[in-house]
C-alpha cells in the first residue's frame, strides 16, 4: 500500500523569494529542489537565461561533422539507422530531414522490434547497406561492434550517435558521439538519442538555424522519460515552443485526431496523447510508419497513417490491460514473488510490445524493479523498468552469464535469455538489486509537496505553478493534497478513453472537477477521504480552467474503501429470442458497442478493436477471465448487456480444422500472411490456444507456419510432406487449454455479474 509523506519545508532565501515572486509555493518548490539563488532560478524558469553547451563538447563531434561534410560534398549516400521507440523514430526523422535540407542523398532504416530487435541486426544490415558511403546510427549502435566492423569492411564510413550505456570498449567507427562519454554532471550528459542527433546537426549546420527541428527533440525527451536537467530541460522548453507551431503535416494531423490544440500543447499531451500512439507503431507493427508520419507531406498517406495508428493504439490499450491482468493474477497465485528485490514474471503468450508499459505500471504499484518476459520456444525475452537508485543495466551486468543479450539505460532495459535460467536469474538479479538499494523493501511512497484547501485551488495558482513546467523525470509536478473530501459525481471521459471525470467537495461545500487518467472506478472511496492531485492550467470547452489530476486517495480514519460494481448489468443470457433482443438493445442504446467473436455476420468488434463506450454488449462468452477483465478496463462501460453465445469450435478437432481452413485461405488469397490475433478473435479463443494449434499443424499437417513478428505468420503448404503422426504432447496441451476455456464459459453462464 502506498504511504503518504508530507515534505518538510526548507528555508527559502529572501533573495530567491523576491526574485521569483508570485505564489510562495513556486519559490518554496525551487528551494526544495536545490535551486537557491536568483540566477539559478532564472536559468531554470526561463530558457532565455540558460546558455546551452556547444555541440563540440561531445567527444568526436568534429570528426563526425567532417565525415558528413565530405559525403555531402562528394554526393555520396548516407544510410541513417534508427530505433523503433519514439526516441529512435524522432532521431531518425530529424537526421533525415536535416541531411536532405543540406542536399545529402539519404536512405533510412528502423528495425522491426520482432524480426530484428534493438540495435543493428547484421543480416538486415547486409541487405540494407548497399552502396551507402556512410552509415549513421541514432539512438543505437554503442554495442554493435560486429555489425559496425562489417560495415567498415565494406568500405562504409561509420558514425555512431547514441545515448545508451557504454560497453567495455567503443565500437569501431570514425566517430562515436555519446553523452555517456562525458563526465558525470556535464550539462549534456542526460541527452536522449534525438537530443544527441540534434547536437550533431547543430554542429553540421554551423551558423544556420536548426530550431525548426526542436519539435522532434521535445517528443523524444518526453517519450523516453529523460531527466529534465541542464541542456535536456532547455531543449524541451524550446522544443515545446516549436511544437506548438509545428508545420509538420503528420504531427498536425495526429494532434487533430487526438484532440490536442497545438497552441496549448504541454508535455502531458506528448506523454499521454502523441507518444503512446507513435510508440504503437513500434510496439505492435513497424516503426517505419512512425518515421514516415513525421516526415511525409502527402495528405493521403498521412491520413492513412493516422487512421492506422489510432487502430493500433486501441489494440495496444487492450493488450496492455490483458497482460496487466494476467501479471496480477500470477502475483495473487504466488505472493512469494514479491519477496524478491526485483519482481520477475514470465508467461507464454504475452505480447512483447506492451511488456515495458505494464512493467512501468507494476513499478508504480509495488515500488521495486519489474521485469516482464514472454516465453516462446524455450526463450524468454522482455522488458525491465526500474526505480530511483537502482541502475537496472548494472544489475543485469551481474547476470550476464545467464543472458543471451541485454541493453538499455539505468531506468529501462530489454533482455533475452533461456527460459530454463529464470529461477536462477530471479535470485541473482535480486541479490544485485539489494546491493544497490539495500535489504529493506521500499513500499511505494507518495511525496506530498503541500496541503491546500479546495478554495485555494484556482486558475491563478495553476498558472503560477505552471512556471515550473515542463514537468517530468527530474522535475516532477507538485503533488498537492486536499483533506476531508467527499465524491459527488463521476462520469467517463469518452474522448480520452477509459479516463474518469470526478466532482469532489470539501466540508465547506467547495466543489472542484478532477480528472483521473486511466481511473479505476471500482476503487473510488465511498466515505470521507484525502485526495492527492496535481494542478495545471487547461482549456476545457473553450474556457481556461484549473485542472486537477487525481493521483490517489487516502481514506479517512475509521472509513473503508468499498469496491462495488460500477456498471449496470443487463442480463440477456437466457432470453428466448437473443437475436431479437440484441436488435432492440442496439436500437435503443445510442453508444452501444457490440463485442462479438466467431460471428462475422454480426456488425461488431473483436477484443482488439474495443474502445470506450457507454454500453458494452457482450455477445460471445469471453474465452477467459483475463480477456474479460481487460475488456472491462478498455471499454469502461456504464452498462453491460450479457448474452451467452458460444463459438462452434469447442473441440480440438473442430478448432484445428477451422484454423487450418483459415490458413489455407491465407495461402490462396493473402500470400500466406496470417495474424495470430486475428485467428484468436475469429475463433473466440485465447491467443495461447491458437499458438498451440499452429504448433500442432506445423508438425502434423502439410501446413508450415513461419513467424515473422510478434503477431504475424507466413503460411506455406508442403504438398509432398511425409505424413506425420499427431504429436501427443501438443495434442494434450491443446485439450487442456480448451478444457480451461470450456470451464470458464460454463462458469460465465452461471455467474452473477457484479464486477
Amino acid at each position: 500500500m502506498t504511504s503518504w509523506r508530507e515534505a518538510t519545508p526548507v528555508p527559502v532565501p529572501a533573495s530567491l523569494r523576491e526574485a521569483v515572486g508570485g505564489h510562495p509555493l513556486v519559490a518554496q518548490t525551487l528551494a526544495q529542489r536545490g535551486i537557491l539563488t536568483p540566477a539559478e532560478a532564472r536559468r531554470f524558469l526561463d530558457p532565455d537565461y540558460y546558455s546551452p553547451a556547444a555541440p563540440d563538447e561531445l567527444p568526436d563531434m568534429d570528426a563526425a561533422v567532417a565525415c558528413l561534410q565530405r559525403v555531402i560534398r562528394e554526393r555520396g549516400e548516407v544510410l541513417v539507422w534508427g530505433d523503433f521507440d519514439v526516441d529512435g523514430q524522432t532521431a531518425t526523422a530529424l537526421l533525415v530531414t536535416a541531411l536532405r535540407e543540406l542536399g545529402a542523398r539519404v536512405r533510412w532504416h528502423v528495425p522491426n522490434r520482432f524480426r530484428e530487435g534493438h540495435g543493428l541486426h547484421l543480416p538486415t544490415l547486409r541487405e540494407k547497406l548497399g552502396d551507402a558511403d556512410l552509415l549513421l546510427t541514432c539512438d543505437t549502435g554503442i554495442g554493435a561492434h560486429e555489425a559496425l566492423a562489417w560495415a567498415q569492411g565494406q568500405g562504409a564510413v561509420v558514425v555512431v550517435t547514441d545515448h545508451h550505456k557504454l560497453t567495455d570498449s567503443l565500437p569501431p567507427a570514425s566517430a562515436v558521439i555519446n553523452p555517456q562519454r562525458l563526465a558525470d554532471g556535464h550539462s549534456l550528459r542526460e541527452l536522449p538519442g534525438v537530443g544527441t542527433a540534434f547536437k550533431l546537426i547543430e554542429a553540421l549546420y554551423g551558423g544556420r538555424s536548426s530550431e525548426h527541428l526542436l519539435d522532434l527533440v521535445a517528443l523524444g525527451i518526453v517519450a523516453d522519460v529523460m531527466r529534465q536537467v541542464d541542456d535536456t530541460r532547455w531543449l524541451l522548453q524550446r522544443g515545446l515552443q516549436v511544437l506548438r507551431a509545428t508545420q509538420r503535416p503528420g504531427l498536425r494531423a495526429l494532434m487533430a485526431a487526438v484532440g490536442i490544440q497545438p497552441a496549448a500543447l504541454t508535455e502531458s499531451d506528448i506523454g499521454f496523447g502523441l507518444a503512446p500512439r507513435l510508440n504503437s507503431f513500434g510496439r505492435l507493427a513497424d516503426a517505419s510508419a512512425g518515421v514516415a508520419l513525421l516526415t511525409s507531406k502527402d495528405p493521403q498517406r498521412i491520413a492513412r497513417l493516422v487512421k492506422e495508428v489510432e487502430e493500433l493504439n486501441r489494440k495496444r490499450r487492450f493488450l496492455t490491460q490483458q497482460v496487466g491482468a494476467s501479471a496480477r493474477q500470477q502475483i495473487e497465485r504466488d505472493p512469494s514473488l514479491l519477496d524478491y528485490a526485483a519482481l520477475v514474471l514470465a508467461q507464454p503468450g504475452w505480447h512483447g510490445g506492451v511488456l515495458g508499459i505494464v512493467a512501468g505500471q507494476l513499478v508504480e504499484a509495488y515500488g521495486c524493479p519489474v521485469l516482464l518476459l514472454t516465453e516462446q520456444d524455450g526463450l524468454a525475452s522482455g522488458s525491465a523498468r526500474s526505480v530511483e537508485g537502482c541502475d537496472i543495466v548494472a544489475a543485469l551486468d551481474s547476470q550476464a552469464d545467464l543472458l543471451q543479450g541485454y541493453g538499455g539505460h539505468s531506468m529501462a532495459a530489454g533482455l533475452r535469455m533461456d527460459s530454463a535460467h529464470l529461477s536462477a536469474f530471479r535470485r541473482g538479479l535480486s541479490r544485485a538489486v539489494r546491493e544497490q538499494i539495500g535489504d529493506d523493501p521500499r513500499p511505494p511512497e507518495l511525496q506530498i509537496d503541500a496541503s491546500l484547501k479546495l478554495e485555494e485551488v484556482s486558475l491563478d495558482l495553476a498558472r503560477q505553478l505552471g512556471r515550473l513546467a515542463p514537468f517530468g523525470n527530474g522535475n516532477p509536478p507538485l503533488t498537492l493534497m486536499a483533506r476531508d473530501l467527499r465524491l459527488l459525481r463521476r462520469r467517463q471521459l469518452d474522448r480520452r478513453g477509459d479516463h474518469l471525470e470526478l466532482t469532489v467537495a470539501d466540508a465547506d461545500d467547495v466543489e472542484r472537477r478532477v480528472i483521473w487518467w486511466s481511473g479505476d472506478a471500482e476503487s473510488l472511496p465511498q466515505g470521507p477521504f484525502d485526495m492527492a492531485f496535481t494542478l495545471r492550467e487547461n482549456v476545457y470547452r473553450g474556457q481556461r480552467e484549473a485542472m486537477l489530476e487525481w493521483l490517489g486517495a487516502r481514506v479517512r480514519e475509521g472509513e473503508v474503501v468499498v469496491r462495488r460494481r460500477t456498471w449496470e448489468a443487463i442480463d440477456c443470457r437466457r432470453h428466448a429470442a437473443p437475436r431479437k433482443r440484441l436488435a432492440e438493445l442496439l436500437a435503443t442504446e445510442s453508444d452501444a458497442l457490440l463485442w462479438r467473436e466467431g460471428q462475422a455476420e454480426l456488425e461488431g468488434v473483436d477484443r482488439f478493436s474495443l474502445r470506450p463506450a457507454q454500453t458494452l454488449v457482450v455477445w460471445t462468452i469471453p474465452p477467459d477471465a483475463v480477456t474479460w477483465q481487460a475488456a472491462l478496463k478498455t471499454v469502461a462501460p456504464q452498462r453491460v448487456a450479457f448474452f451467452a453465445d458460444e463459438p462452434p469450435w469447442n473441440t480440438p478437432q473442430a478448432l484445428l480444422q477451422q484454423v487450418a481452413g483459415m490458413a489455407k485461405f491465407a495461402v490462396q488469397q493473402r500470400e500466406g500472411r496470417l495474424s495470430l490475433d486475428l485467428l484468436a478473435a475469429r475463433t473466440a479463443q485465447p491467443q495461447l490456444t491458437i499458438r498451440t494449434c499452429i504448433d500442432w499443424l506445423n508438425k502434423s499437417s502439410q501446413l508450415r507456419f513461419t513467424r515473422v513478428d510478434e503477431d504475424e505468420w507466413v503460411v506455406t503448404r508442403v504438398v509432398d510432406a511425409a505424413a506425420q503422426p499427431p504429436d501427443q504432447g501438443i495434442g494434450e496441451r491443446l485439450r487442456s487449454q480448451m478444457q480451461e476455456t470450456a470451464a470458464w464459459r460454463r462458469h460465465w453462464k452461471r455467474m452473477h455479474h457484479s464486477a
